[in-house]
C-alpha cells in the first residue's frame, strides 16, 4: 500500500526558509495546535536580524582595525611617531567596542538558537488536522482479530501462571516499570531481538551496537533536548543521558560529517535498552509491558537524499508491516494528526497490533520523516553534483519495540495447552509452546 503522496517539502528551521515562507511555517505549526506561533516566528526573526546587525558593526569595525594597523605601520616607516601614535587611540577604542560587539553577538546567537530549539518541525501537507490521538486517521488495517472465548486471560495474568516475567522482583532491585525476564520468556525476548535483526539485516540494513547513554549534544542534535528533558533519565554528575531510543546515538554517529555521494544511503539497524522516565497514568491500559521504564527495541535508522526520503519512508513502512505479518500479528497503520505528531518529525505513520485479551491496539512502532530538521541541528550534509553542500533527510523507525509485541504474543496465542510461539520465531526460541 502507498501510505503518502509526497510533495514539495520545506528545509526544516533554518532561519532564511522562515524568512521567506513564513506564512507556511506558520500555517504548519498551527496544524499542531501551537499558541502564539506568529509570535515565536517574529522572535527568531528579530534575533536574526539583531544579529546580522551587530556582526556587520563587527565587520565594519575589524575592517576599519585592519586600515588603522596598516596606516600606523606606513606612519612609523616614515619618522612620524607622533601622528601613528594618535591613530593609536582610535585602534584603543575600536578595541573596546569590538569586545562589547563580540559579547552581544555571542549572546544573541546563543538566544537564537535557543528560540530555534524550541519550534517543532513543520508538518507535511498531508497530516491531518487534529489534536490528540483520537484524531489520527487508520489507513490499513491487516489480519483477523483473534476470538479466544470467555477464558481469555491478559498477559500480565499469563506471565504469572507461566512464571516467564517478574515485575515484584523488578521493584525489588529497581523500581516499578522495570520487569525482569525469566526462562523462557526471557529466550522468547532474545528470539524475538534477534529476529528483528535479522529481518533488518536482511533489507540491507548494517547492524550497529551504540552506546546507551549519550551527552547533551547528542540529546539535541536529535531533537529529545530541550523537548523530553523531563522525560529522560538524566546523569547529572557527568550531565549525560540514558537513551530513550537508539535513534539518538545512531543518528548522531554522523552528526557534523559531510557524506560522500558514494556512502549513500545509510542504513543502520541497532537493538538497545531504551529508558523512559515519564510511564504515564494509572489505569489498565498501562498495566503489566503496556508501559516501561525500561525496555528493548530494535530501531531502523535511514540517511537519505532528500528528494530520496519519501521513498525511503514507504520502504521503511513496508519492512515493519513484513515483520508483523510474519508474525501473524493484526494490525492497522495509523497517519498521525498534527496534534500527536513528534516534535522532531514531519509525518509519521505508528503501527497498532490488536491485543485480544485486553482487547485493544497497542502502538508497537512509530516510523517517521524528519526531512531536514535533525540534520540541520546535526550538520549532516553531502556534496551533490555541483560540489556543493547539501543537508540530508534523516528516518528511523521502531522494528520493532518489545513489550507489546511480548503482549500480542502472549495474549494471542493462548490456548488450553499453553501460549503457542509464531512459527517464525520457533528457530530463534528452540521451543514451540509455553507450558
Amino acid at each position: 500500500m502507498v501510505y503518502f503522496v509526497a510533495s514539495n517539502s520545506i528545509k526544516m528551521l533554518q532561519v532564511a526558509n522562515i524568512i521567506a515562507e513564513k506564512e507556511r511555517f506558520v500555517q504548519g505549526l498551527k496544524k499542531r495546535n501551537i499558541e502564539g506561533v506568529e509570535a515565536l516566528l517574529d522572535e527568531v526573526i528579530a534575533l536574526d536580524s539583531e544579529r546580522k546587525k551587530t556582526q556587520q558593526e563587527l565587520d565594519s569595525n575589524l575592517a576599519e582595525a585592519n586600515s588603522i594597523a596598516k596606516q600606523i605601520g606606513a606612519l612609523m616607516k616614515e619618522g612620524k611617531r607622533d601622528e601613528a601614535e594618535q591613530v593609536k587611540s582610535r585602534t584603543a577604542e575600536l578595541k573596546a567596542l569590538n569586545k562589547e560587539l563580540g559579547e552581544k553577538l555571542n549572546q544573541t546567537q546563543e538566544s537564537l538558537k535557543q528560540a530555534l530549539y524550541n519550534i517543532p518541525n513543520i508538518p507535511h501537507e498531508s497530516v491531518p488536522a487534529g489534536k490528540s490521538d483520537e484524531d489520527n486517521v487508520e489507513i490499513e488495517r491487516y489480519g483477523e482479530l483473534p476470538k479466544l472465548g470467555d477464558h481469555a486471560q491478559p498477559h500480565w495474568d499469563l506471565i504469572k501462571k507461566y512464571d516467564i516475567i517478574d515485575f515484584e522482583l523488578g521493584i525489588k532491585i529497581t523500581g516499578a516499570g522495570f520487569p525482569v525476564y525469566k526462562g523462557k520468556g526471557a529466550r522468547l525476548q532474545r528470539a524475538l531481538v534477534n529476529f528483528f535483526l535479522d529481518e533488518a539485516s536482511n533489507a540491507g540494513y548494517s547492524e550497529v551496537q551504540p552506546p546507551i547513554v549519550v551527552n547533551e549534544a547528542s540529546g539535541y542534535g536529535t531533537g529529545q533536548l530541550p523537548d523530553k528533558e523531563g522525560q529522560m533519565y538524566h546523569i547529572t554528575a557527568e550531565n549525560m543521558y540514558l537513551i530513550p531510543t537508539a535513534e539518538v546515538p545512531i543518528t548522531n554517529l554522523y552528526r557534523d560529517v559531510i557524506l560522500s555521494e558514494d556512502n549513500l544511503p545509510v542504513k543502520n539497524v541497532g537493538f538497545t535498552p531504551c529508558f523512559r522516565r515519564e510511564a504515564g497514568s494509572w489505569g489498565a491500559h498501562v498495566r503489566g509491558l503496556n508501559r516501561l521504564h525500561q525496555f528493548d527495541k530494535v530501531e531502523i535508522v535511514q540517511v537519505r537524499k532528500p528528494e530520496e526520503s519519501y521513498e525511503a519512508l514507504e520502504e521503511m513502512c513496508k519492512h515493519v508491516a513484513g515483520i508483523l505479518k510474519k508474525l501473524d500479528l493484526p494490525f492497522r497503520v495509523l497517519r498521525l494528526c498534527g496534534g500527536d505528531l513528534g516534535f522532531t518529525s514531519v509525518l509519521t505513520f505508528d503501527f497498532e497490533v490488536y491485543s485480544a485479551a485486553q482487547d485493544k491496539w497497542l502502538e508497537v512502532s512509530s516510523v517517521s520523516n524528519f526531512e531536514t530538521y535533525q540534520a540541520n541541528r546535526l550538520k549532516l550534509r553531502y556534496k551533490d553534483g555541483n560540489k556543493k553542500s547539501v543537508l540530508l533527510h534523516t528516518l528511523n523507525g521502531s522494528a520493532l519495540a518489545l513489550p507489546r509485541i511480548m503482549a500480542a504474543i502472549l495474549e494471542n496465542n493462548q490456548s488450553e495447552e499453553g501460549i503457542h510461539i509464531p512459527e517464525a520465531l520457533v528457530p530463534y526460541t528452540g521451543f514451540k509452546v509455553i507450558s
